[in-house]
């Protein structure tokens, strides 16, 4: 019996020691493949090519990314193409894009630590502050999950909202705690950079987005698409509405101290910042190499004389006026910035 026993334990010791392969493993010993530049997607429509497109199908066709990398452990499979540009697909929400950005960090058969990452999504946005089409750079990203709730039904009438940051008793109450991943600040100098490269790049316009846009009072609003720096919140939770905004604007500038500025609303940034801050502790990544680029499918509120719920009921799906002018505009200027990039690689690796 005892016999049986060791032979059992000396066999699943002789599986664990043995290399892995798949999942990522680099079975053939070969070193591991330099990326310059990491562009992180988060949802696709239906297939990589030939449909109708997500946020990966525009980077796959234009981009050439025509290298298929299994990628069971996360979402969906890598695409890479011969400059070295990698895409990740994350899924929705930021669960899934945190577990696909640690599973690529960690991968054996990339070295990420002089990559370049882009992210490269629609949002929602603020009316005050752009139109629909538009693409912003954000400097700061704040998570709009961490935090208590009370229902709007039961807050007290003196309060704007029924949102009460983590460790506090009543709405933006100071000072403001301990960050617990509730804002993520970015390189500076990296976002300006990436700002002032794009800031006249061609965004296009269409008839239904100058017909919607019209219906806003805001100036910003009523321009065609352009490029600006703008910060965004990432909430797991599709917000709409005058009050939603409201809160992301303020929930934003409590985070920030003041110092940043609420433009467009996605839902995984946060998820996929957490991951590569922990990988850039373990110095797998350059967190001084990270951008998010948001731009905006839809606006975040209806405009005047439209309910909220009429205003949700008319987006459901994706059927947003800037769908397909905000993925255009998320290559465009992006693929700038790569283009730069992979073009000039001894001044920028």
């Amino acid at each position: 019996m005892r016999s049986n026993v060791a032979a059992l334990l000396l066999g699943i010791l002789g599986v664990l020691s043995t290399p892995a392969t798949g999942l990522g493993a680099n079975s053939s010993k070969a070193p591991p493949i330099p990326i310059k530049v990491v562009i992180v997607t988060m949802f696709e429509a239906g297939a990589d090519t030939g449909d109708r497109p997500g946020e990966l199908q525009y980077w796959v066709e234009r981009n050439h990314l025509d290298q298929i990398l299994p990628f069971p452990q996360a979402y969906h499979d890598l695409r890479m193409n011969r400059d070295g540009v990698l895409a990740v697909l994350t899924g929705v929400g930021t669960a899934k894009s945190a577990g696909s950005i640690m599973a690529l960090g960690l991968d054996p058969r990339f070295d990420l630590r002089k990559a370049y990452w882009i992210v490269a999504g629609i949002a929602g946005v603020d009316p005050a502050d752009a139109s629909l089409g538009s693409a912003a750079w954000a400097e700061w990203v704040v998570d709009g999950d961490l935090g208590y709730e009370i229902d709007g039904r039961e807050i007290p009438a003196d309060w704007p909202t029924g949102f009460v940051p983590l460790g506090k008793s009543k709405p933006y109450e100071p000072p403001r705690t301990e960050n617990w991943g509730e804002a993520y600040h970015l390189n500076a100098t990296l976002v300006n950079w990436a700002f002032h490269l794009t800031e006249h790049v061609d965004l296009g316009d269409t008839p239904e987005m100058q017909k919607d846009r019209a219906r806003y009072a805001s100036a910003k609003a009523r321009r065609p698409p352009f490029v600006l720096k703008g910060d965004t919140i990432s909430s797991s939770t599709f917000f709409t509405g005058v009050k939603m905004s409201e809160w992301a604007n303020q929930w934003v500038k409590y985070h920030t101290g003041g110092k940043g500025n609420y433009v467009t609303t996605g839902m995984e940034d946060t998820g996929t910042l957490s991951s590569l801050q922990m990988l850039a502790k373990a110095s797998r990544v350059d967190w001084n190499r990270i951008l998010v680029l948001r731009t905006a499918s839809d606006f975040d509120q209806p405009p005047p004389g439209v309910t909220a719920a009429e205003h949700l009921a008319r987006n459901t799906g994706r059927q947003y006026v800037g769908y397909l002018p905000a993925l255009e505009s998320a290559w465009r200027v992006g693929n700038t910035v790569v283009q730069e990039i992979t073009t000039h690689w001894n001044k920028y690796k």
